[in-house]
């Protein structure tokens, strides 16, 4: 089956198995429901799928093992800190 307009410059192959598309449409006929609910239900919705979802980060991931030893050498030295005016004035030094 070959790709109709909508897919085109999504990045998909040109040929797509009707399974695809059927799952696709699943998915936005989906999101469409969901657009149209009122903004309360939109936000009960929401809640309860990012609820169904795992946890991005816990005590066993890398990035929070990171900010306890960043915050630790804060604690250690506090002369390491900047301030946030010093952090925007470095970044902008960079694009420079």
């Amino acid at each position: 089956m070959l790709a109709s307009a909508p897919f085109v410059g999504l990045g998909l192959p040109i040929r797509i198995d009707r399974v695809i598309l059927r799952d696709m449409a699943t998915i936005f006929e989906v999101e469409k429901l969901a657009l149209d609910l009122p903004e309360q239900e939109r936000a009960k919705l929401a809640a309860h799928l990012l609820d169904s979802l795992p946890g991005v980060l816990s005590d066993e991931d890398e990035g929070v093992a990171e900010a306890f030893r960043r915050d630790a050498e804060m604690d250690a030295d506090p002369t390491q800190a900047i301030t946030l005016a010093q952090l925007d004035s470095q970044i902008q030094n960079r694009r420079s």
